[in-house]
């Protein structure tokens, strides 16, 4: 458990001498115990003390390392049970299993195809974080686990239960410093061993929250650095409510024994199903969810959660107030504008792309906020848009003056051929969908 700010404070010099910006040793021993000031903080504090409180100076929940120097997946360190209270730091990585019945041949395949998950959805790159493989079960256990490691592009998760089996495989590739998965009460020992005498992640289970509390102690005092928490998964209830309970005992108690992230293993009867599954593991509060299939349709809502969860809620996600161009847009290439609003701005992009029509967008600052969002919120206007279209000098990149704008702001239309150079408004389409037989089907004729 962290130690009281009355505990801390009997380890300080008690000099009150402010060089930690705080009036006395008191004040700055409650705020080293509700983690707003560092240990360090304090220039005095003597090298006994530092190690007796070193505990109480940590983060609440552990940052673990997944993967060698320089291609590292980071899970942890999370500091709020929600996210509008500040936000989630650390995305849940998605990881896709190599079943080990998979021949060689079959398994590579696989991974060819998990090192080719990668999609690009508003401006960010989403993909697959870990490949999972099954050591276990394998003819040649460190030889599939050498095989995949040398084809994926990814770090490694070795699943197995079996000490002798996980030791061959883990030893055959600890350069890539793959995650051991996973140690229970029947063989805690040796994989906590060999977790510390390769300096290897571990996931840790247990039958019960108690039990787990003991194991993750237990691995902790065998010297292993980087532990998760793993949890089994065929009561989706159970599992979201352990999830729960750890993290909160993590964050708002301080309870060591459960500092560290998660992890989970979809159990589903089909892909649909393990779509959905793995998505609610992700929001809450899983930093690593394995799946068993690796086609897109199914990681794609996954990675779309994640990726929606982990934003700053306080910090609008937009994209530059400027023009763009899509395609290799020329003087008789259609004009149109949309908001800054991130989600906005490429679904739009992406059905101009698709119209094979190229274009010019010009994006309006609304702040971060959607086509009627910004309007009912007074974030655009008439005057707005003519200003950005006239600092933007659209108008020196065409030579006609027709004007696309969004179907869902007819009003628009006349007030900007009276007040602007545009004399030709166009209502276009109220959803970026329609874009596409929209352009094809007008601009040309």
């Amino acid at each position: 458990m962290a130690l009281t700010g009355m505990q801390i404070y009997k380890l300080l010099p008690k000099t009150n001498c402010k060089d930690c910006e705080l009036p006395t040793c008191m004040a700055f021993a409650m705020q080293v115990a509700a983690k707003q000031k560092a240990l360090t903080d304090c220039p005095h504090v003597s090298e006994e003390s530092k190690s007796e409180l070193s505990e109480a100076s940590a983060p609440p929940m552990k940052l673990v390392k997944i993967g060698p120097e320089g291609g590292q997946f980071e899970i942890g360190q999370e500091t709020v049970m929600f996210r509008h209270e500040e936000k989630f730091h650390r995305p849940c990585g998605i990881a896709v299993r190599i079943q080990a019945g998979l021949s060689d041949e079959d398994a590579l395949a696989k991974v060819d195809k998990v090192n080719n998950s990668v999609f690009e959805r508003v401006g960010q790159t989403l993909k697959v974080e870990l490949c999972a493989v099954e050591v276990e079960g394998a003819k040649d256990p460190a030889g599939r686990a050498k095989l995949v490691a040398e084809k994926s592009k990814i770090p490694l998760i070795l699943i197995g239960k079996d000490a002798g089996v996980m030791k061959a495989a883990a030893e055959a590739v600890k350069d890539k410093r793959p995650l051991i998965y996973r140690a229970d009460a029947s063989n805690i020992d040796s994989f906590a061993e060999l977790a510390s005498s390769l300096k290897l992640p571990l996931a840790v289970t247990g039958g019960s929250l108690e039990e787990l509390s003991d194991l993750t102690s237990k691995a902790k005092d065998k010297g292993v650095e980087d532990i998760l928490l793993s949890f089994d998964t065929e009561d989706l209830a159970k599992t979201l409510r352990w999830l729960t309970i750890t993290r909160r005992a993590a964050l708002k108690k301080n309870f060591r024994p459960f500092g560290y992230p998660s992890m989970v293993e979809v159990s589903a009867k089909d892909a649909e199903e393990e779509s959905v599954v793995g998505a609610a593991y992700a929001a809450k509060y899983a930093g690593i969810v394995i799946v068993d299939n690796a086609e897109p349709w199914e990681l794609i809502p996954i990675m779309v959660v994640v990726q929606n969860l982990y934003t700053d809620p306080q910090v609008p996600n937009t994209v530059e107030a400027k023009l763009y161009e899509v395609g290799n847009p020329g003087e008789n290439s259609p004009v149109m504008f949309t908001t800054n609003f991130s989600l906005t701005y490429f679904s739009v992009e992406s059905e101009v792309e698709r119209s094979k029509v190229p274009a010019y967008i010009c994006a309006v600052d609304t702040e971060g906020l959607g086509v009627l969002n910004a309007y009912a919120g007074d974030k655009i206007s008439v005057e707005k848009v003519v200003k950005t279209l006239q600092e933007q000098k659209v108008a020196e990149k065409v030579k006609h003056r027709k004007l696309i704008i969004p179907g869902l702001l007819p009003i628009f239309r006349a007030e900007i051929e009276d007040t602007s150079e545009w004399k030709e408004v166009i209502i276009g389409p109220e959803t970026a969908r329609e874009i596409p037989a929209f352009l094809t089907g007008n601009w040309n004729k």
